[in-house]
This record gives structure tokens, C-alpha cells and sequence, in this order.
């Protein structure tokens, strides 16, 4: 029987495996769609599938930067253990993605994992990640990534052999070693405190009212007597107190040797130092596994399994 280009293009889509071994499978078969899908997963071609449901919240953070220095990508790639996530063949996958991501159009991870493998353009990202879990025998998945372009300058710190991958974007009119010592420092601040935003200017006035209304009642409850004026201070005091700790301009320096310059006096002091205009544009933050529930797993049993 012929096997046509749509029986192939509909295995493809049932089954995630690769063109041609599509096309094998199906004349392997006759072209018997439903056997071509077992045949599939006799050969293995399928493990991908069976592992799918498998929580994958280890795994490591990459950046890449590209060589003149103003484009940048970060990405998330999950694996099952950490033992996978520091084996090498799994670090040179992600450090492709990185690099793929950084050379990519694609706005979102679907479009992304549609786009043919740069290291082999007969498949797709998501086959190249199919293969990847059939051979290391772990669920994987392209979590998520962020592109950054800059006029200035993009640094970027990894941590923990990938546990943390944080971009610092810094707008200046001088790039020199002390200034890329800065933002390097600035990187390496965003991975220890956890800055959710950059300035106060990012964080939603909505929020501020939120919070100013909940800070109110509690400031009412533990001084009822209080005037108008004595409440607002010690809500307004909260508030910049949460502000300082969540804003990363406005926390206090780690590297501080009094332990009170804030990150945006450091910034003052290295801009006045080089004769630079300095604004810290933004930065992206990712850690390995926020957000995703992990499963809990009896070792002893998973062995007896």
C-alpha cells in the first residue's frame, strides 16, 4: 500500500514520533493507522508518552547571550531528579534550547516546540525532546523562556550549577569591567533575596491600595485609640518596609559594608565612579521547580517497584 504524506503528517500528530519513523511504522503495517501506533510504541518510539504524566520539577536554568551582547535568553528545562538534571548530556540539551531560544521568533513555548530542531532540521523541537526522554528514560519538559534585547548591557548569573538563572538588563553609556562588575552584582543579588519587581514603579497601584487597606485594619486593631495621622504612618512605614524587601533597587546592598546602602546607592556610586548614565532596565529571575506541587516519592518502595 502507498503511504501518503497525510497518513504520515496523522501519525505524527497521534504519536509525537519522528517523520521517518512514521513512515516505517506505517509500511511496516500496511498502513493500518492503529497497528502503525502500536508498532510505534513496541520500538519505544512511545516512552515519551508513558512518561508524560510524570512530575518533572528538577532540572536547570540556562542563559545565553549572544555575541554582541544585546540579545538574551533564559530558560527553564525540567527533569525528574536532580541526578538526571546534572548529567551532561542533559546540560548540553538545555544549553541548546538556550541557544535555540535566543536565535528564535517563536513568542511562546507551542510555537517554539513547532519549530524545526536547529541541530537537526528534519525534526521538531518537541520530537528532539521526545528522543530526549526515550534516551535518558525521564520525563522532560521545555517549561518556559524569556528573550530580552537591550541598547545597553545584559549580564547574567547562574547559581547553584543552575538552580537559579537570573538576566540583568542595565541601560548605560559606559561599558566597561567596573560596570559589568555591577551588574553582575546586581545578578547575583536578584538570586539571593528574591526581588519580585525592579523599581516601585513596576508594582500595581491596585496592590499598594490592597495592602494599604489590610495594613489599616490591622494598624486600627493593635492601636484603636490612635488619631488618623498616627495610623497612616505605621501603615505607610509597612508598606515601604514590604517595598524594600520586594523591590530590587530599593533593598539594602548585600555586598554593603555598612549594611545599609541600598542597591540603588551602589548603582549611584559606580555610575558617578565611570561617568555613566545608569538605569537598571529590568531583570528576569527563574528557580528550577517554583511553582510546580512536587510529588513525593518513598524511595524504598519506588526500588521494591
Amino acid at each position: 500500500m502507498a503511504i501518503s504524506a497525510s497518513m504520515v503528517k496523522e501519525l505524527r500528530e497521534k504519536t509525537g514520533a519522528g517523520m521517518m519513523d512514521c513512515k516505517k511504522a506505517l509500511t511496516n503495517t500496511d498502513g493500518d493507522m492503529d497497528k502503525a501506533v502500536e508498532w510505534l510504541r513496541e520500538n519505544g518510539l512511545a516512552k515519551a508518552e508513558k512518561k508524560a504524566g510524570r512530575i518533572a520539577a528538577e532540572g536547570i536554568v540556562k542563559t545565553n547571550i549572544s555575541e554582541d551582547g544585546k540579545k538574551a535568553a533564559i530558560v527553564e528545562v525540567n527533569s525528574e531528579t536532580d541526578f538526571v538534571a546534572k548529567n551532561e548530556k542533559f546540560q548540553d540539551f538545555v544549553a541548546a534550547v538556550a541557544d535555540q531560544v535566543n536565535a528564535s521568533s517563536a513568542a511562546d513555548i507551542d510555537a517554539f516546540l513547532a519549530e524545526p530542531w536547529a541541530g537537526d532540521s528534519s525534526k521538531t523541537v518537541k520530537e528532539e525532546l521526545a528522543s530526549m526522554v526515550a534516551t535518558i528514560g525521564e520525563n522532560m519538559n521545555i517549561r518556559r523562556f524569556e528573550k530580552v534585547t537591550t541598547d545597553g548591557l545584559l549580564v547574567s548569573y547562574i547559581h547553584a550549577g543552575g538552580k537559579i538563572g537570573v538576566l540583568v538588563d542595565v541601560e548605560t553609556d559606559v561599558i566597561n569591567d567596573d560596570i559589568k562588575e555591577m551588574a553582575k552584582n546586581l545578578a547575583m543579588q536578584a538570586a539571593a533575596l528574591k526581588p519580585l519587581y525592579t523599581s516601585r514603579d513596576e508594582v500595581d497601584a491596585d496592590y499598594i491600595e490592597k495592602e494599604k487597606e489590610i495594613l489599616m485594619v490591622q494598624a486600627k486593631n493593635e492601636k484603636p485609640d490612635a488619631n488618623e495621622k498616627i495610623l497612616n504612618g505605621m501603615v505607610m512605614g509597612r508598606i515601604n518596609k514590604e517595598l524594600k524587601e520586594i523591590c530590587l533597587v530599593d533593598q539594602v546592598y548585600v555586598k554593603a559594608e555598612d549594611g545599609k546602602q541600598t542597591v540603588a546607592k551602589y548603582v549611584e556610586e559606580v555610575a558617578k565612579a565611570n561617568g555613566a548614565k545608569i538605569t537598571i532596565k529590568g531583570f528576569v529571575r527563574y528557580e528550577t521547580g517554583d511553582g510546580i506541587e512536587k510529588k513525593e516519592e518513598n524511595f524504598a518502595e519506588e526500588v521494591a517497584k
